[in-house]
């Protein structure tokens, strides 16, 4: 199936949880829950494939999922975990925590930013550069991502949706090599 098919089929489950989220007041609580089963499950190739394998009943998955997330995430994520697990759609659940994730950050009006850096940004400049964006964009909060890329030499690379805002010195070695290049 299309990415596209794949998402459209997500989408109903994301939108159901953020909005049971929502009417029980535990929208934090799933955020957190959702991101360390999403971290689990990235760090566990183990535990992808078999929740992936059709071959294993849903029964026994189950018996695994209540085990591995019982004590971290609350009631409310495990029957959801098992409501995919019964539909069949436990192979997308990526993909329904990745919507989760949009729709939580649409309703907050939060912006979500990237930024490539050679060394880590101390607070103090991660505030500095909270503030910017929330100006640029008139966002009420703002998700910073954080990469560290030595290639960059120096600098930054900003990006805030389909913006890219190049301050880097590999950037300018790469604009000037282009402008000799082209005369």
């Amino acid at each position: 199936m299309s990415q596209n098919v794949l998402y459209k089929i997500a989408n109903p489950y994301a939108e159901a949880l953020l909005e049971l989220s929502q009417l029980n007041n535990v929208l934090e609580q799933t955020s957190q829950d959702l991101s360390f089963i999403s971290q689990m499950i990235t760090d566990s190739p183990e535990l992808k494939s078999f929740l992936l394998n059709p071959l294993i009943n849903n029964h026994l998955k189950k018996n695994v999922l209540n085990q591995a997330f019982s004590q971290q995430v609350s009631d409310f994520i495990l029957k959801f975990l098992f409501v995919l697990l019964d539909r069949r759609r436990i192979s997308l659940l990526h993909l329904v925590i990745e919507k989760y994730f949009s729709l939580v950050y649409q309703a907050e009006a939060t912006i979500v930013t990237e930024i490539s850096t050679v060394n880590n940004l101390t607070e103090e400049q991660q505030q500095n550069l909270i503030e910017k964006i929330k100006m640029m964009t008139n966002g009420k909060q703002v998700k910073l991502i954080t990469n560290i890329d030595p290639s960059l030499i120096g600098g930054f690379i900003l990006k805030i949706g389909s913006k890219v805002i190049d301050a880097s010195i590999l950037g300018k070695l790469q604009q000037i090599k282009f402008y000799l290049e082209a005369n």
